[in-house]
């Protein structure tokens, strides 16, 4: 009988973006820890496992040899030739001691998570150092070096014939959606803020896939100010419709936490009460489920809604205080968090908002969902 999986951290601890990168690595530990305070990680029909490189032939079922031998000489953090053709050396992706180790394991954490939902040992499988959706083939970009959804996704399917994946993080998932806008293999489906206002640019509601992908390639582009009206809105009037029409045989979520209020880098209103209702609805769909991490730069923020989210995941309730013990590890980091959930939201999102979501969902409702059968 299939159990939960989670994916341990302790050997990204080393690994460090550098003192002005609004990346911390140390949110993975923050967050593993705050579930470990839960006794999220030890009880019955939950196993941990050992995160583990991924292979230099793993990574080129996505990537450029001629990339990757770059990023290996980036590995001692000097400079190297040709980094800046490859998205390397720059304020989003420096080169660091260590960098190549750093895009190696969190992609074979998710290829590993990704292997035990594959033998329906787990479902579902978590790990929250991955869902680094941004890197292109030849190509670093968004603080994301090897992608390892795609490489999860292609190792998926070897097994699946039809997979969904589902990004909820406030950046488009474009190195995903590049990977597989033409196919019909996997449906992918991207919320977040419109590319108009934030990084990477791109995520319109036109880019709907083409040849064998035409309508696979799902976008729900949010002005800034959303709040979780409208977030639910998009999930349970396009997101579930398409995942329930396409009857994907194993799900894959990338579970960015930067859509929630507060964040540095976006200007989304989400709460910790739309964020869970995607959640809710990605279990209800009983197939296999591989859930990655993903953005997030409010670290308080990072640390509860994954943990909400594995809780969730597992059908368990936990309290709203912060066990003590927590809280005093993450002030050493200067993170400050008393509870875990938010107070429902009183405030609508802007109209002006809203009616820009209309145009999205009346656009996708003309141009995506003839194709899945649906009106």
């Amino acid at each position: 009988m299939a159990r939960s999986c989670l994916v341990k951290v302790d050997r990204f601890q080393s690994l460090d973006f550098g003192p002005g990168h609004p990346l911390k690595v140390y949110r993975l530990g923050l967050t593993f820890a705050l579930m470990e305070a839960y006794g999220l990680t030890k009880m019955e029909g939950i196993y941990l496992v050992e995160p583990r490189e991924a292979t230099e032939e793993e990574a080129l079922s996505f990537h450029n040899s001629g990339y990757l031998e770059v990023l290996q000489l980036c590995d001692s953090g000097l400079w190297t030739p040709n980094l800046f053709e490859h998205g390397l050396g720059t304020g989003d992706n420096p080169v660091f001691s260590g960098v190549y180790r750093w895009a190696t394991l969190a992609a074979g954490s998710s290829l590993v998570a990704a292997e035990e939902v594959l033998a329906g040992r787990a479902r579902p499988a978590f790990n929250i150092a991955g869902g680094l959706h941004h890197a292109m083939p030849a190509r670093a970009s968004g603080f994301c070096h090897i992608n390892d959804v795609v490489l999860a996704i292609n190792k998926l399917l070897q097994g699946f014939s039809r997979i969904a994946y589902v990004d909820i993080d406030a950046h488009h998932g474009d190195g995903v959606q590049f990977a597989f806008y033409d196919t019909d293999r996997v449906l992918t489906i991207s919320t977040h803020e419109s590319g108009y206002y934030l990084f990477p640019g791109t995520g319109f509601v036109e880019e709907i896939g083409e040849g064998q992908g035409k309508g696979y390639a799902v976008n729900i582009p949010f002005l800034p100010g959303a709040r979780d009206d409208a977030f639910i809105r998009a999930l349970e009037e396009v997101v579930l419709p398409l995942l329930e029409a396409y009857k994907p045989e194993a799900l894959v979520t990338q579970l960015g936490a930067d859509g929630l209020r507060g964040d540095p880098l976006t200007s989304l209103s989400f709460t910790t009460n739309g964020f869970l209702r995607a959640i809710e609805l990605f279990k209800g769909l009983g197939v296999p489920w591989l859930a990655l991490g993903g953005g997030g730069y409010n670290i308080g923020n990072v640390t509860r809604a994954w943990t909400l989210a594995w809780a969730k995941m597992n059908g368990v309730e936990i309290p709203d205080e912060v066990p003590a013990s927590w809280r005093e590890l993450a002030s050493r980091y200067d993170v400050r968090l008393d509870r875990l959930r938010d107070e429902p939201d009183r405030h609508s999102t802007p109209t002006d908002v809203l009616e820009d979501l209309d145009r999205t969902i009346r656009k996708l409702r003309e141009t995506v969902f003839p194709i899945h059968g649906l009106k």
